[in-house]
C-alpha cells in the first residue's frame, strides 16, 4: 500500500510527459484464440453469458482486445463489433463498444458525436477537448481525420463561434509548449500580470484572447506557477477571477481548463461524483470517463475520489448503478484496495 502511494505521490510541478495510471492493463498469460473461443461461446449461449463478455475484455488492453477481435473474426467469419452489438444493448453495450476502439479513437467518436445533428452539446465538447493534454489531442486530431474524414478544427469552427470557438480551437491546434526543467520566473510573473491586467484590472470588459493565449500555449507546469503568482496581483484566483469576467460556454471552458491544470484527476472525480448525486446515475458521463481514462490515469481519478469524498469511487457506482453495467464499471475501476 505504501508503495502504491509513494508511486502515485511522483506527480510534480516538474514532471515531464504526463505520468500513467491505468486500471486496465495487458492480462498476463495472454491467448487471443482462447478469449475469442469464449466470447463465441458467451454470445451463442441462450440469453447471452454477459459475464464471461464483461470478464474478457475489461481485463485486456486496447491492443489485446485487437487481437481478440483479429482472432474471434477468423474463427467465425463474423465481426466482434457487430456480434457485440447485436449480444448486448442499453450503457454495458456502450462500454463494452467503447472499449473496442483505443482511447484516441474513442475520445474521437465522443467529440464528433457531440457535434453532430442539430444543436452542440457544448458540455461535452468542452470536457472532451478542454480536459486533454495536448498530446492526447494531437493524437485524436489524426484519428479523427482517419475515421470521420473531416478536420477536427473544420468540425470545431462550424458548430461554434466568438471567443469560445476562439479558445476551444488554440486548443485543437496544440501549441502548448513542452514542460521545462527550467522554471523562469521573470515569464511566470509576466505571465501573472497580463491575465490580471487583461481581466481583473481592465476597467471595461475582458481582453479574452490574451487569456486564451496564455492558457493554450504554456506548459502545465509554468501555468500551475502563474496562477500562485497570480494571487499577489489579484484579490482573486484564477478561477473566481474567471467566474467575475467571462459567462457561459466560455466561462465553462476556460473553469475547466484551470481545474485541470491545478489538479486533472480531481476535475474527473468531481465530474463522477456529480453523475452520481441523487437517484439513479448519469450514465453516459460516467460511462465516458470510465471508459476514457481506464488506460491512462483512473487509478489517480480512484485516489483523488476517496481523498475528496470520504468513500471509493467503487462504492459509489454500487449504490447508483445496477446490474451487468454496474459489473463491467468495477471491473475496469479495479480493487478498491490497489488503488491509493
Amino acid at each position: 500500500m505504501a508503495m502504491v502511494g509513494e508511486f502515485l505521490g511522483q506527480l510534480t510541478l516538474n514532471s515531464g510527459s504526463e505520468a500513467k495510471y491505468p486500471t486496465v492493463v495487458p492480462a498476463k498469460d495472454f491467448d487471443a484464440d482462447t478469449d475469442a473461443a469464449r466470447i463465441e461461446t458467451a454470445i451463442n449461449t441462450k440469453g447471452v453469458d454477459e459475464q464471461t463478455i464483461i470478464d474478457i475484455l475489461t481485463k485486456r488492453s486496447y491492443f489485446q482486445r485487437k487481437e481478440i477481435a483479429f482472432a474471434y473474426e477468423k474463427r467465425t467469419k463474423t465481426d466482434l463489433v457487430t456480434a457485440l452489438k447485436k449480444a448486448l444493448s442499453g450503457s454495458l453495450e456502450a462500454v463494452i463498444l467503447g472499449l473496442m476502439k483505443s482511447t484516441a479513437q474513442y475520445d474521437a467518436s465522443e467529440i464528433r458525436e457531440s457535434m453532430r445533428g442539430l444543436g452542440t452539446n457544448e458540455e461535452k465538447l468542452i470536457e472532451l477537448l478542454c480536459s486533454r493534454s495536448s498530446s492526447e489531442l494531437s493524437e485524436i486530431k489524426k484519428v479523427y481525420m482517419e475515421m470521420f474524414k473531416r478536420e477536427l478544427s473544420s468540425d470545431v469552427k462550424g458548430d461554434t463561434s466568438g471567443s469560445f470557438a476562439n479558445l476551444l480551437l488554440a486548443l485543437v491546434e496544440t501549441k502548448r509548449a513542452e514542460p521545462s526543467s527550467i522554471v523562469d520566473n521573470e515569464k511566470i510573473d509576466e505571465d501573472a500580470r497580463a491575465l490580471y491586467e487583461a481581466g481583473v484590472k481592465k476597467e471595461k470588459g475582458t481582453d479574452v484572447a490574451t487569456w486564451v493565449s496564455i492558457m493554450t500555449e504554456r506548459s502545465v507546469p509554468h501555468l500551475q506557477r502563474v496562477f500562485q503568482r497570480y494571487k499577489s496581483y489579484s484579490p482573486y484566483d484564477m478561477q473566481e477571477s474567471i467566474t467575475k469576467e467571462v459567462k457561459g460556454d466560455l466561462q465553462k471552458s476556460f473553469l475547466v481548463l484551470v481545474q485541470c491544470f491545478e489538479n486533472k484527476h480531481l476535475y474527473f472525480a468531481k465530474r463522477l461524483n456529480e453523475a452520481m448525486k441523487g437517484k439513479g446515475a448519469k450514465e453516459k458521463l460516467v460511462s465516458r470517463i470510465i471508459v476514457s481514462r481506464c488506460e491512462v490515469d483512473l487509478m489517480k481519478i480512484c485516489c483523488e475520489y476517496h481523498k475528496h469524498f470520504g468513500q471509493t469511487l467503487q462504492q459509489t457506482i454500487l449504490e447508483h448503478t445496477k446490474g451487468d453495467y454496474q459489473k463491467a464499471l468495477l471491473s475496469l475501476c479495479g480493487p478498491q484496495q490497489d488503488q491509493c
